[in-house]
């Protein structure tokens, strides 16, 4: 099935819903080099809220920095069949999206770390604990949280982000996925 709310900050791309190989989103925009690892694009506006967030831990002292944003099919495609080098289709399908069906190519989801651990660590950072409870207030949900791999399809996942606007407040309140969200708001 193709993506639902297209074009829009609750669009749903996960295992069942999918973008097509073409779509890029038509506003995508450099992330200040103060907040990444390289040059990563994301849309416009998750940028002013990225940004503003990653200024207010700097004043916590703690610095969260993007790592990946939006990602084209083909990238995506690459990424995939890299892992499937290295590990059977089921257990990549538990941390990798198809192409097609990863967020990072709505320019919405970004994968964060430290400049002090890689991002597997990241769980283990005072930029972690901060952003579990604080990205909400910014727009950002952590996408896929402990315990809800059956609902997304994905392991764990605390250094990817997601932007969902003012949705964000009430998914973090009530502890649930985007799926569950939508199923609640959207009749999905």
């Amino acid at each position: 099935m193709y993506a639902i709310n297209l074009n829009t900050d609750l669009i749903l791309v996960n295992k069942d819903y999918a973008l097509d190989k073409n779509y890029v989103p038509n506003n995508l925009v450099k992330i200040n080099n103060n907040f990444s690892t390289k040059e990563i694009f994301i849309c416009k506006k998750v940028k002013y809220y990225f940004e503003k967030m990653c200024n207010d831990a700097l004043n916590n002292n703690l610095r969260i920095i993007a790592m990946s944003g939006y990602r084209d099919y083909e990238y995506q495609k690459n990424l995939y069949n890299e892992y499937l080098k290295f590990d059977k289709k089921e257990i990549v399908d538990t941390y990798s999206a198809k192409p097609g069906h990863s967020e990072h190519q709505t320019g919405l989801a970004i994968d964060v770390c430290t400049d002090k651990k890689d991002y597997i660590e990241f769980i283990n950072t005072s930029e972690y604990i901060w952003l579990k409870d604080n990205c909400h207030k910014y727009g950002f949900i952590i996408r896929y949280n402990k315990n809800k791999e059956n609902i997304t399809g994905y392991k764990f996942e605390p250094w990817h982000i997601r932007y969902v606007g003012n949705s964000a407040k009430y998914i973090y309140d009530n502890n649930i996925t985007l799926e569950e969200y939508l199923k609640i708001v959207r009749n999905l």
